[in-house]
């Protein structure tokens, strides 16, 4: 798996408490895997997730999965396509957005989250 800097990587058996967990802050999940050719092509943009994690650790809290190591975790949610980005809070899916993104991209899709972080 193409691992960004400085962003946790979880499993099927850590999921729930690295993710549904957390509280207070939303938590951003990328399912990401070694065969999927779009997120290989991804791999200048990771710094991007490396960013926002390191920028935004106190409203959100990044981590990824690698979904052929961890099968549950990708069909317990229904993940079809690669890259998928799940924002979770207080242990619940609020957003999904498939496919790449630029970082101020992401951060206009994240900012009712982060937001909502603040004021949590």
């Amino acid at each position: 798996m193409i691992h960004a800097q400085g962003v946790a990587e979880v499993t099927d058996a850590d999921f729930d408490t690295e993710v549904l967990g957390e509280r207070g802050r939303p938590v951003l999940v990328e399912f990401t895997a070694d065969w999927c050719g779009p997120c290989r092509q991804l791999a200048p943009v990771l710094p991007v997730l490396s960013a926002i994690a390191a920028e935004e650790a106190g409203r959100l809290k990044v981590v990824q999965i690698d979904a052929d190591g961890n099968p549950a975790t990708v069909t317990r949610y229904g993940v079809l396509s690669m890259p998928t980005l799940l924002v979770f809070r207080d242990g619940e899916p609020v957003r999904q957005m498939v496919g790449a993104r630029a970082k101020r991209k992401l951060l206009q899709e994240l900012e009712e989250h982060l937001a909502a972080a603040v004021t949590a």
